[in-house]
This record gives structure tokens, sequence and C-alpha cells, in this order.
């Protein structure tokens, strides 16, 4: 079972400015696996909270180096909820990359824990007779019926400060990032 770590961020990042550079990412410094995953940007603007830039996944099993580039890209650039990401916003982004692991099914709606368990909720609408699935927190009414599927997952969120320095230190140049000034 693979574990989010550093090296997941950092191809992340890389993924990241290789597009806006027009060039494809280095490879990454982690083994291959299938995980569902999901890569979460976060913009942190005059020093406040991190404010949510993007966050898109699957819950589905991927191979880790293409999912991650993929959702990389697409929770960057394509989130409905956002605008696309642009270069000069990198030097103030966080990737926090989350694998999910341990999936169990719930003995009901309220078997989960706030912190620890992510859930997946299945029921069936009973005005259309539809089947429907979210992976979300609870803001609704109990129905009768629901298959409630919990699941763990690790994390490991990097700024871009510290990949610049991590990429700096580790293959010796700070990236660069075309039209972006350094320091922005």
């Amino acid at each position: 079972m693979a574990s989010a770590n550093r090296e997941m961020a950092v191809y992340c990042f890389d993924t990241l400015v290789s597009h806006y550079n027009s060039q494809q990412p280095p490879p990454p410094a982690f083994d291959e696996a299938q995980h569902p995953l999901f890569v979460t940007w976060k913009k942190v603007v005059n020093g406040g909270e991190p404010r949510l830039r993007g966050c898109i996944g699957t819950l589905e099993a991927r191979c880790l180096i293409n999912g991650f580039k993929d959702y990389a890209l697409t929770s960057a650039l394509r989130d409905r909820r956002f605008p696309p990401i642009q270069a000069k916003e990198l030097p103030y982004l966080e990737c926090t990359v989350s694998i999910l692991t341990d999936y169990e099914t719930g003995l009901n709606y309220l078997d989960w824990e706030i912190g620890k368990h992510g859930i997946i909720i299945e029921f069936t609408d009973p005005d259309y007779n539809t089947r429907r699935s979210a992976t979300y927190l609870p803001r609704w009414l109990p129905m009768k019926r629901i298959r409630l599927t919990r699941y763990q997952s690790t994390l490991f969120t990097m700024h871009y400060s510290e990949y610049a320095s991590y990429v700096k230190t580790t293959r010796g140049a700070a990236p660069t990032i075309a039209g972006v000034k350094p320091g922005n």
C-alpha cells in the first residue's frame, strides 16, 4: 500500500510547472502502485489561510504516476468551481496529494469519524427511482436504505517555496516558469 509523500507532491508541481513551460515533467521519484487519489491545490493570499483553488480525483484505483499527472492538471485547470490556475499563482500554491485507502462498508450513515474518514454515500432517489452517489460531508437528512462506504487517506502537503527549495537542492537549479519573473 502506498502512502502520500513529498515526491508525489513534487511530481504534481513538476507537472503543472512543465505544463506552463510546454515541457514534459521529469520522471517521478516514487514507485508505481494503483490507488484512488485526489490532488488539491490551495492558494495562500496575504499570509491568510490557504484557500481552495482546485480539488479533483477519482474513487477508482489508478496507476499513481499517470493519475497524479492527470489530476494535477485537471484539478488546477479544469475544476469548474474555479478559474484555471495561472502560472503567476504558482509561488502562492500548496499542493495536497491524497491516496485513498482502507475502504470499509459502514454500518449506517453515522459510522465514520470526522478527520479520519472520507465517505461515499450511495442511495436511491425516491422521487425519480434513480441511483445516486457522492463523496462529501453529510449535510442532508438521513434516508432509508443508504449504503455507506468509508475510507481513509494519507496526505502530504507542500508549498511552492518548499518545492522550489527541494528542486534547487536535489537538481541544482530552481524551477523556472515561462513568462513569470523569479520571486513572484
